[in-house]
């Protein structure tokens, strides 16, 4: 990959960037950016750290996925032995698919993140009857669930409205990660939906379309129509504090270029903001 000129160009801003406090009056937005692990699901959890942290990004959304982070406890604690050796910090798990109503599949999946340190299980497609199970464990654990939607090819989720209309009246610790880009192929204003969404808002996938219908059409955060400027405004106007994490999906063998510019992309947007 020849990305090492790029990289210095474009990453010489630090990763404290995100988190930083403007000197004049104006309040900066408090949520962070990250990066959503299933964006490296080519290649094994050494290659993932490097390129962690080529990108000078410390904060992972992580998923079961090659060996980023194991289900199997043991194995799980050898990836966070690594993570914490290389100053990786992880904000979430997922998407973790709670496929049966039973109390030791979902207690297996509480578990798994109370040993990660994190306080947000992204979710992918739990069955609506299966809801007030998992908030039995939410209960307990003190673990949020992000139920994160998927777009017109989701019968349950293809919005975050429908994960609105299906947890009202459950434990506020259920909410929604709003993916952007399966926002707006199920034909929901994503601005919109942050700002319904509210204080259920526990994580964001941000990626970027050039045709706003076509899953197929990714492309490098910017590059697009997704409304980023609009996004940002929206997730500071709910003083959101969650993790905004780039998914990037496409150029699976080779995606640190891309990731490069959106993370640039974003962190120029937010510049512009103040």
């Amino acid at each position: 990959m020849k990305t090492g000129a790029l990289v210095a160009a474009t990453l010489a801003v630090p990763g404290s960037f995100f988190a930083m406090r403007a000197a004049a009056a104006t309040t900066q937005p408090q949520f962070q950016f990250g990066i959503a692990s299933y964006t490296f699901r080519a290649f094994q959890r050494a290659q993932l750290i490097g390129f962690l942290k080529q990108l000078q990004v410390s904060d992972v959304n992580l998923k079961d996925i090659k060996d980023h982070l194991p289900m199997d406890p043991q194995v799980e604690s050898a990836a966070l032995s690594d993570y914490a050796a290389a100053g990786i910090k992880l904000h979430a798990v997922g998407t973790i698919y709670f496929d049966k109503d039973e109390d030791e599949d979902i207690r297996k999946k509480f578990e798994y993140a109370k040993h990660a340190g994190v306080k947000v299980i992204v979710s992918g497609d739990p069955a609506p009857a299966t809801l007030p199970r998992i908030e039995k464990f939410v209960k307990e654990y003190d673990i949020r669930i992000a139920i994160h939607n998927h777009g017109p090819e989701d019968k349950l989720w293809a919005s975050p409205l429908d994960v609105l209309k299906a947890i009202k009246g459950l434990d506020p610790r259920i909410g929604c990660c709003i993916d952007v880009g399966h926002t707006v192929r199920a034909g929901t204003d994503v601005v919109k939906a942050i700002q319904e969404v509210g204080p259920r808002l526990f994580n964001m996938h941000v990626k970027d379309l050039a045709d706003m219908s076509a899953k197929e059409s990714q492309v490098a955060v910017g590059r697009g129509k997704m409304p980023v400027c609009e996004i940002f405004k929206a997730l500071e106007a709910i003083n959101y504090k969650g993790f905004v994490d780039l998914e990037y999906e496409i150029n699976e063998k080779d995606p640190v270029p891309g990731v490069i510019e959106s993370l640039a992309y974003m962190r120029g947007v937010l510049t512009g903001l103040g």
